[in-house]
């Protein structure tokens, strides 16, 4: 028993620890995006030939690329595109999510049909799924929008509408858990409008949840962007997000791995912390594990 006891004293150590250094990365890596490209000088786009496929130095601390840009301005421009989409894509599929999974759990004679069309989506390869929507409505909506709207405002919307199934399983699990507590009953009894359940019992019951359904979202919004982007079907080859920039460092790869690697450590470094943080706010917001 003690040494039980002891295990799950040093448990609930490491939470605060796991959050604060996630979140700690996390904002690091997102003010350097933000604020980088206005701290650093040197234009994202700016081309010197005879700087080209240099090594690290003074002037271009991560080198430059084969035409000469500073691969510094491209990776941090390249992070304010990519955690943009991330961001904004968890939006949309959280939203989603959220309000199947609550109509799910509340509604007894929609649970069937919207749990089915869940179903539906996660039985469908997303990624082909993703690039044929992004192929059939790229022209159009660049014609309507311009390139660089269209291109981001599409990614965000297919990225988010082809990712909302797993919060909205997991939303509605915690929403039939929260119908059957006593003063949910109490208040359907009393004639408590739906609406005013939802917002005042269920879904600040369904936070935790939705938290950490919200963080996955990022870090798998991110993911799916770079891998677009890698396969040469996201953002255009003048956007400098950080899969397009781990794309064109794999043809350099044997010669000038660091393009590829900086990159591709600030994918995987962005995702961490957002697990971390994403497990930390959930631990913290869960009355179990106040203890």
């Amino acid at each position: 028993m003690a040494r039980s006891t002891r295990g799950s004293a040093m448990t609930n150590a490491r939470r605060p620890l796991a959050l604060w250094f996630g979140a700690w990365l996390l904002g690091l890596i997102v003010l350097s995006t933000a604020l980088g490209p206005m701290l650093w000088g040197l234009p994202v786009d700016q081309m010197d030939l005879a700087a080209r496929n240099q090594g690290p130095s003074a002037a271009h601390p991560l080198g430059t690329d084969q035409l000469g840009r500073d691969l510094l301005a491209r990776v941090l421009a390249g992070g304010r595109i990519s955690l943009g989409v991330g961001a904004l894509a968890m939006l949309v599929s959280v939203a989603l999510g959220t309000a199947i999974g609550v109509l799910a759990g509340m509604v007894r004679w929609l649970d069937g049909p919207l749990m089915r069309l869940t179903d539906l989506f996660l039985s469908l390869p997303l990624l082909p799924l993703v690039l044929i929507a992004i192929t059939l409505f790229r022209a159009p909506l660049s014609a309507a929008f311009g390139p660089e709207t269209s291109i981001f405002v599409l990614v965000v919307t297919v990225i988010g509408a082809t990712s909302w199934m797993p919060t909205a399983r997991v939303v509605r699990g915690e929403v039939l858990s929260v119908m059957g507590r006593s003063y949910v009953m109490a208040a359907r009894s009393t004639g408590t409008r739906g609406v005013t359940i939802a917002t005042r019992h269920v879904l600040p019951n369904t936070r935790s949840a939705i938290i950490v359904s919200a963080t996955l979202s990022v870090a798998a919004a991110i993911i799916t962007e770079s891998t677009l982007s890698f396969l040469g079907l996201g953002f255009p080859p003048d956007f400098a997000t950080w899969g397009r920039l781990l794309f064109d460092g794999t043809a350099y790869l044997s010669d000038y791995p660091g393009r590829a690697l900086w990159p591709g450590a600030l994918i995987s470094l962005s995702v961490l912390a957002i697990v971390y943080v994403g497990d930390g706010l959930r631990d913290r917001g869960d009355p179990r594990n106040l203890r």
